[in-house]
């Protein structure tokens, strides 16, 4: 609704309210109108009808000294052929008999040019330029999304070091080591803590967690997944790959989303559960810590749907459970 409405309406309403009350006086008073504004209002209601009470177009002044349209097209397109001269330049060329000798001055110029948003140098520029500019290439079609490309649950595994802090009363720093199956987005984490880095001693003994419980299920681990941090690059920990019988597959330098899988865990397991346990904690113990962890990850992994490539709704132990062929929980 325009304003032009909104005024129709009120003055509509104002006449019918006078008729409702059988004052005047009272109905002006109640809209806050003047009585002479309603006398007015009333005659043209009686004598040409309620399109009257409309408000009146009021044509924009045309000033004696005003600029003329055709001189303003030639400012203008002046201007655009020569976009690096300033409005009094402008002026000192269109005076010329070659350019008709149109006598305007260097304010009268950059006012034509403000009315039609070129006042500045760069603005004229940027017009030109987009003009003269060749046609837009049709873009190519975007490549189709890469995915990791796996078949049943314990085909792939990812594993990762999350850097979770120093808290009060331990020596060192706490580190989440994390796993998660690409194919069901299982997972399993704890929380260690090391003098500085994280270590291959933990690792590996998250790896040989992650072996025996997927085999306890029924699934087979084949290949783990990490990047090449010192933990999973040292000699401790392939031995223990070895030892179980696994591929290693270390990402590319530089290519971190290739590890994007347990990255995007670690993410969620911050988001969910460490900064709500870091806000409800006064003092953080690891103790707490870990206790977090673990009831958050029974909820993760038996409660939680997962909207995922594979799991499409499904939480990540009833995909375990329907590729070992055990009934879903």
């Amino acid at each position: 609704m325009s304003n032009d409405d909104v005024l129709f309406r009120f003055r509509l309403r104002v006449i019918a309210l006078a008729e409702e009350l059988g004052s005047v006086r009272e109905a002006c008073r109640v809209m806050e109108a003047h009585p002479s504004s309603f006398d007015r209002w009333r005659q043209l209601l009686e004598r040409y009808g309620p399109d009257m009470l409309r408000p009146r177009e009021r044509r924009r002044p045309q000033m004696p000294n005003a600029i003329s349209h055709q001189v303003e097209e030639q400012v203008v397109a002046f201007a655009l052929a020569h976009p690096g001269f300033g409005p009094h330049r402008i002026a000192l060329e269109l005076k010329r008999e070659r350019w008709g000798g149109i006598a305007l001055s260097g304010n009268g110029v950059w006012r034509v040019l403000r009315r039609h948003g070129l006042q500045h140098r760069r603005l004229r520029l940027a017009l030109v330029a987009g003009v003269m500019a060749p046609p837009e290439l049709p873009r190519p079609a975007p490549r189709p999304e890469r995915h990791l490309h796996v078949d049943h649950p314990g085909e792939l595994v990812q594993m990762d070091c999350f850097y979770i802090g120093r808290l009060s009363g331990t020596k060192g720093t706490v580190w989440q080591y994390t796993a998660t199956d690409v194919f069901s987005a299982y997972t399993w984490a704890e929380l260690r803590v090391t003098p500085k880095n994280p270590s291959a001693r933990w690792t590996s003994a998250l790896a040989r967690r992650v072996a025996e419980d997927l085999f306890a299920r029924g699934v087979q681990l084949e290949r783990v997944m990490t990047d090449n941090a010192s933990e999973f690059r040292a000699r401790a920990f392939k031995d223990t790959l070895l030892k179980l019988g696994l591929r290693h597959t270390p990402i590319h330098a530089g290519r971190p989303q290739t590890n994007g899988c347990v990255e995007r865990v670690q993410g969620t397991i911050l988001q969910e559960c460490w900064k709500p346990a870091f806000a409800r904690y006064l003092i953080l113990k690891l103790t707490g810590l870990q206790r977090e962890l673990v009831i958050y990850l029974k909820y993760y992994n038996e409660e939680r749907a997962h909207r995922g490539r594979h799991t499409k709704g499904r939480t990540p132990l009833s995909v375990l459970n329907q590729a070992a062929g055990r009934p879903s929980m």
